[in-house]
């Protein structure tokens, strides 16, 4: 996934601190960078000093600049008018248009500047705006958009506007970004409450909060606050953008069905009233030649991973997860249950749809 980190020149951090996030993100394989210039509270003499050096650091690790481009910011960076050849020379490679910019001038740039990739703002292009840029013979390879992100609390969009956002600008074939905040780290200032696109994602886990992204079809996610943890970027590492990703508390010690955890599953195509329903587990089992002998065979509370056991004859290694709690049954270990919070993770594993799991070991504090 092309994910990326923030970093804001002149506001929270000194120059060290963002050096020092920029290094992190790049060991971590983040190739990204969002940076917004023309922040009202920003120090615009320290954004001047520390810009081109943050450029350079960030070259050297071949990572991406994507900037909001406004007039605000034209003279921050020395430029007269907006020039996209002179912001792609001072290492400006991805262009996030806002308000301002006509379709018809969208359409030219991709055509004009192949070197640049431009950046729709996604919380708010219509239909109309992507149908006039294909009309124009747009090269929608150079598109993608990112939603807004939000300072002040109340002010995040839906889920349900999000998924509408993605499913539009899907269709035609753009992909789509999202900004978690950060729990853990420095949020932003001035407000210090989190820049999350999602308002139900402003004191949520960073973590959760780039999973559940996934989850609603977005394509890449972005920390937008200003110095998150080395936790919080490892998370945004570690995501998948083809399946719906579940943490859970392992409690089997067997170690075939700790293999068998390991795998990537797909929710059957026939869903199940009471659980998800893994097509590939038993098959995975007998190719690996493994038995699946009795164990924590307890009750089966919602969110708890099950694996049938030998007892069960041919079902032995059926996995599910568990929609609607079901008593003990000797037939069934109960392997790892899901955390509290991911339970909410659970409608979007739909037929036909990969999950996986991220394991906490059951003495792991949570």
């Amino acid at each position: 996934m092309e994910n990326g980190i923030s970093i804001y020149p002149g506001l929270d951090n000194t120059l060290e601190e963002n050096l020092q996030l920029i290094e992190m993100a790049a060991g971590y394989g983040i190739h990204r960078i969002f940076t917004s210039l023309h922040i009202p509270e920003t120090d615009t003499t320290a954004l001047k000093r520390e810009f081109g050096l943050l450029l350079q650091a960030a070259h050297r690790h071949d990572m991406e600049i994507i900037s909001d481009v406004s007039p605000a910011m034209l003279p921050l960076l020395g430029l007269k008018e907006f020039n996209p050849s002179a912001l792609r020379m001072l290492g400006i490679t991805t262009l996030r248009l806002d308000d301002g910019f006509s379709w018809q001038e969208i359409a030219g740039l991709t055509r004009r500047y192949p070197e640049l990739r431009i950046q729709l703002n996604a919380s708010t292009t219509t239909s109309s705006v992507l149908q006039h840029l294909r009309d124009a013979n747009a090269d929608f390879s150079r598109i993608e958009a990112l939603h807004n992100f939000y300072p002040r609390r109340g002010t995040g969009i839906s889920e349900e506007a999000l998924v509408h956002a993605n499913i539009r600008l899907h269709r035609f074939g753009v992909r789509v970004s999202a900004f978690v905040p950060s729990r853990d780290g420095r949020r932003r200032s001035p407000l210090g409450d989190g820049l999350p696109t999602l308002e139900d994602h402003r004191d949520v886990s960073t973590s959760f909060a780039a999973r559940h992204l996934v989850a609603l079809g977005c394509d890449a996610v972005f920390l937008a606050d200003a110095l998150p943890t080395e936790d919080e970027i490892a998370a945004l590492a570690a995501l998948k953008n083809d399946r719906v990703t579940l943490k859970a508390r392992l409690l089997t010690s067997d170690a075939a069905e700790r293999q068998l955890l390991t795998h990537p599953f797909t929710a059957r195509l026939d869903e199940a009233r009471d659980a998800i329903r893994a097509q590939e587990s038993r098959p995975l089992l007998k190719q690996a030649g493994s038995a699946i002998h009795p164990d924590h065979t307890g009750e089966r509370p919602i969110g708890a991973v099950t694996i049938d056991n030998e007892k069960y004859g041919r079902y032995m290694g059926e996995l599910q997860i568990i929609r609607h709690a079901q008593p003990a049954d000797p037939r069934t270990n109960v392997a790892a249950q899901l955390l509290p919070e991911d339970l909410q993770l659970m409608p979007y594993i739909t037929p036909g749809r990969k999950f996986s799991f991220q394991f906490l070991e059951q003495t792991d504090i949570i």
